[in-house]
């Protein structure tokens, strides 16, 4: 077997002005500045790498564009000074460059080499290397939500992304959604999927609750399994999902990525990153009701949700007038939380680790465990009480204004969720709970909050002695909720308590307030890598990033 770091290639190539000394292994691409003398020795910044794995592109500059900078920057034509023609060749490489807050750039360099064949000889050598890497895409199906957050989706994409995948060779089909579950639909019932490397979908986190929908199902399908069961044990996805965020939170591809930037996941899906996810299926009395990737919530975040669809007319300052309704507004809901422990798993809940690119956790994870290490090993506990919150994380559901997002230490793919019970208190203890999400304090470091990692969960309001009472019950007070409804909602501080609340799926409302909830360990991969150690983003000045 060949070493991956064997020398393919070295030569003497000239960047800008300058000579270096320029190499190419099956990992690494480098050219280091060649000492013309002492001042050289201890010279910094003159040898630069880029793994192989994170080149976009390579392409031949032709004659008259062979050119070197002057010192004003200015760009001139250069000569072969032995024949006095135009007898050298250059090549660019455009590659990956880290930029500031988990952000990735394109950058360029252009080596120019003494001979033709020379510059072929690198040129070949290194698309050869490329093709070899199998993890990169070549056929996307890309969906695009012209609607979602601030209507930019199509702009993001053909001015920001579509260059970028026609410039590294990837071949797109483009699909714009016209109505909800657009998307979802045709991913069930028409996409040849055995066409495509990977489904992109350019908008919010509930166009890529589409996404996950319609490949979840169709996959299901094929392999001949239920998808409605709640017992089941569904078949992981093939295709990877990219995400090009362009939504009002864009949460999964904040917590994924650890940026939302346009140009950072394309560059992801390009060079063909893949990071599994835990994917939870929820069901009332049997009966499947949806997928949740990041987020489900009862209480708080369910009142917060309901109320800001019905000022959906305010755009994404719905979602904060309503928080402070709502948390104005201090309803508590009784119930009780029954759940599964996750035994033997690495980590808690309130671990100072974090899930980070190549996390051992997950890696170590194998979906085998889901099925035999984990329900046999634990016992079913419950906890019944009065609930200003029910929170399931699976996911840290980290974003911009909460960089370390509801459950800090939650992993992306390691078969479990992130239980977390805020029990009945006032609301500056409440507030006081809020206010960590966006510091660096402990938020379940408090007496009325609890969190559990669990495999999976139930719940059942208290007011009812099953669901289908819950149901009746709504039904015979629809009317009289109907005629106390312009009070309720607009004066808080009234009497008025309701019995339920709504769950919070991933953005979407669910009919049922009774649940019963499972993790699918790695159900879907992401062209994604998790975010990145700061480390990674040190090297920040590269004279040859032009």
């Amino acid at each position: 077997m060949e070493k991956p770091n064997r020398l393919l290639l070295l030569s003497e190539l000239r960047v800008r002005k300058a000579a270096y000394e320029a190499s190419l292994t099956r990992l690494l691409l480098s050219w280091k500045r060649r000492s013309s003398g002492p001042v050289y020795s201890f010279r910094s910044g003159v040898c630069h790498s880029v793994l192989l794995s994170e080149i976009i592109s390579v392409t031949e500059e032709e004659d008259d564009d062979i050119i070197r900078q002057t010192d004003d920057s200015s760009w001139t034509k250069s000569k072969d000074k032995r024949t006095g023609q135009d007898g050298r060749r250059g090549f660019t490489v455009s590659y990956v460059k880290r930029c500031r807050r988990h952000r990735w750039r394109c950058a360029e360099v252009t080596f120019v080499c003494p001979e033709k064949t020379l510059c072929q000889r690198w040129i070949n050598a290194i698309r050869e290397q490329l093709t070899a890497l199998s993890c990169r895409p070549k056929q996307l199906l890309v969906y695009i939500n012209p609607y979602g957050g601030k209507r930019q989706g199509k702009r993001i994409y053909e001015q920001e992304v579509a260059p970028l995948f026609a410039h590294a060779g990837v071949s797109t089909h483009v699909i714009v959604t016209q109505y909800a579950n657009h998307a979802r639909d045709h991913l069930r019932e028409e996409a040849e999927l055995n066409k495509y490397d990977g489904v992109v979908c350019v908008g919010g986190d509930g166009m890529f609750s589409e996404i996950v929908h319609g490949l979840v199902w169709r996959t299901q399908r094929d392999g001949g399994v239920n998808p409605k069961g709640p017992d089941e044990s569904l078949l992981p996805c093939s295709l990877r999902i990219g995400i090009i965020p362009a939504g009002s939170t864009d949460c999964i591809c904040f917590a994924t990525v650890g940026t939302n930037d346009s140009v950072t996941s394309a560059l992801h899906i390009i060079v063909g990153d893949s990071q599994p996810m835990d994917v939870c299926s929820v069901h009332h009395d049997n009966t499947f009701l949806r997928y949740s990737i990041s987020l489900l919530g009862y209480g708080f975040y369910g009142d917060v949700l309901t109320d800001s669809e019905r000022k959906r007319w305010m755009g994404p300052a719905r979602y904060d007038f309503s928080g402070l309704k709502t948390f104005l507004t201090h309803h508590h809901y009784e119930g009780t939380v029954s759940f599964l422990p996750a035994a033997g798993v690495t980590g808690t809940p309130r671990d100072a680790a974090r899930c980070r690119s190549g996390c051992s956790v997950c890696q170590q994870k194998s979906r085998q465990d889901e099925a035999t290490g984990g329900d046999g090993e634990a016992e079913w506990k419950w906890i019944r009480g009065k609930f200003l919150a029910i929170n399931a994380a699976s996911m840290s559901c980290a974003c911009p204004r909460s960089p370390k997002g509801l459950s800090p230490a939650a992993h992306l793919a390691d078969g479990t969720t992130d239980l977390i019970l805020v029990q009945k208190c006032s609301r500056f203890n409440f507030l006081r709970h809020l206010l960590r999400h966006t510091s660096k304090d402990d938020q379940f470091d408090l007496t009325f909050v609890e969190v559990h990692r669990v495999r999976r969960f139930r719940f059942t309001p208290h007011h009812c002695l099953s669901d289908s009472d819950l149901e009746l019950d709504l039904q015979e007070n629809a009317k009289s909720r109907q005629i106390f409804s312009h009070i309720c909602r607009h004066h808080p501080a009234c009497s008025c308590r309701p019995a339920y609340s709504s769950w919070n799926c991933d953005g979407e409302i669910l009919p049922h307030a009774a649940i019963d909830v499972r993790v699918h360990c790695q159900l879907i991969k992401l062209f994604a890598r998790g975010i990145e150690e700061s480390l990674v983003f040190e090297d920040l000045s590269n004279p040859c990033a032009m």
